[in-house]
């Protein structure tokens, strides 16, 4: 057995009764699942591997770090096995959670959670790279000359390079809990997600639960669809100044003073007047415009957030000292895809979403309370 302190070699005895049936007294303080791998060299493994660069680095550090020698392939089954584990324990609800909203206070002796949600690029191996990935190690076993096993069957490949994942992510003022996953399915399983995870932390208990998204139709959708209990759902205002940013360099230009000017004020208006007195500005600002181009990045601007009228809520939300951004969920996108985005890297997507999952396990603080559920219970 692979373990925290090197490989040991176990040697069992089995007693056996007529009719009593047989014990091997030494299972009880082996892994329950009776791997050959034990589980503090599994959780090493998969901790050195959320900082690594690949693989083969991992397997360096491991043998640099706990003396344990291993190659980057059996690190990538195990690593990649270990978090499509957790996704289990995670859909399962077997993995529990040492929180609720109930602890997300604020201040005032209320509870307060945000939801937010949002799509994050992944590198994907297309079947085309898989194809060509399989017909140069043809080649290769061809020119050895030897005989080997045959290939295992094909895996499906993407038809893109990359695809968007889905991230989920329910925190509170502080940050202080956290409850974040990933997911490679679509909008619908995203919204399953939303709603599981509402659900882990129950979310309908909270004295103000609040949506904090970026605007996208899809987010907005699932929000409706599960019938999320959330008393407000905000746009987030990074994302209306970037959009408002936009429309500027399209008439002012990058550094006019006039346009930088006049979007500063109009923000201030969204921010502090509200969406009347902001889409008010928005329609007297149109009127001065000329020329095709200027007022078509007016007409985007202005479609864009009377889309989101009902989202641009930030008086509301500042009176009662709500978040009007979304970075935690931001933050949360790179985090949980960092592993995934090293130079030249492609994933197939079940993999990528099993390295995210136990990213996520570390972001939401549950990294300690997986692995001791996989510790064997003494007898």
């Amino acid at each position: 057995m692979l373990t925290i302190n090197g490989r040991v070699c176990l040697k069992r005895i089995r007693w056996h009764g007529a009719g009593v049936g047989s014990c091997t007294p030494l299972d009880v303080y082996m892994d329950k699942a009776e791997q050959t791998i034990s589980v503090g060299a599994r959780e090493i493994s998969c901790r050195l591997n959320g900082d690594s660069t690949n693989f083969d680095k991992t397997a360096e550090n491991l043998a640099r770090a706990a003396q344990i020698v291993s190659s980057g392939e059996t690190l990538r089954v195990l690593i990649e096995h270990e978090g499509k584990q957790v996704l289990k324990a995670q859909q399962s609800g077997t993995l529990p959670l040492p929180w609720s909203v109930n602890d997300c206070k604020t201040a005032a002796e209320t509870t307060r959670i945000y939801m937010g949600s949002d799509g994050v690029m992944a590198p994907l191996v297309t079947a085309t790279e898989k194809t060509k990935r399989r017909q140069k190690i043809k080649e290769k076993r061809r020119r050895r000359g030897k005989k080997a096993k045959p290939l295992p069957p094909a895996k499906p490949g993407a038809d893109q390079k990359y695809k968007e994942f889905k991230i989920v992510a329910f925190y509170d003022d502080t940050q202080e809990h956290r409850l974040v996953a990933g997911t490679k399915g679509d909008c619908t399983e995203a919204g399953r997600l939303m709603r599981r995870q509402a659900v882990r932390i129950h979310l309908d208990q909270a004295d103000e639960k609040i949506g904090n998204v970026d605007g996208s139709p899809w987010i907005r959708n699932q929000i409706e669809r599960q019938s999320l209990p959330l008393d407000a759902v905000g746009l987030d205002f990074y994302h209306l100044a970037e959009n408002a940013h936009k429309a500027r360099r399209v008439v002012y230009g990058e550094q006019d003073e006039a346009g930088k000017s006049w979007v500063g004020d109009l923000l201030h208006t969204f921010k502090h007047d509200g969406y009347e007195a902001g889409w008010q500005n928005l329609l007297a600002w149109r009127t001065t415009l000329r020329g095709k181009a200027k007022r078509q990045a007016a007409d985007t601007l202005m479609g864009y957030v009377s889309e989101r009228h009902d989202m641009i809520r930030y008086p509301e939300f500042i009176a009662k000292e709500w978040q009007i951004g979304s970075g935690p969920t931001e933050a949360t996108c790179k985090t949980l895809t960092a592993r995934l985005k090293g130079s030249g890297m492609r994933w197939d997507a079940v993999n990528a979403e099993a390295l995210m999952a136990l990213e996520a396990l570390s972001q939401s603080g549950l990294w300690k309370n997986y692995w001791q559920t996989l510790l064997p219970k003494a007898a």
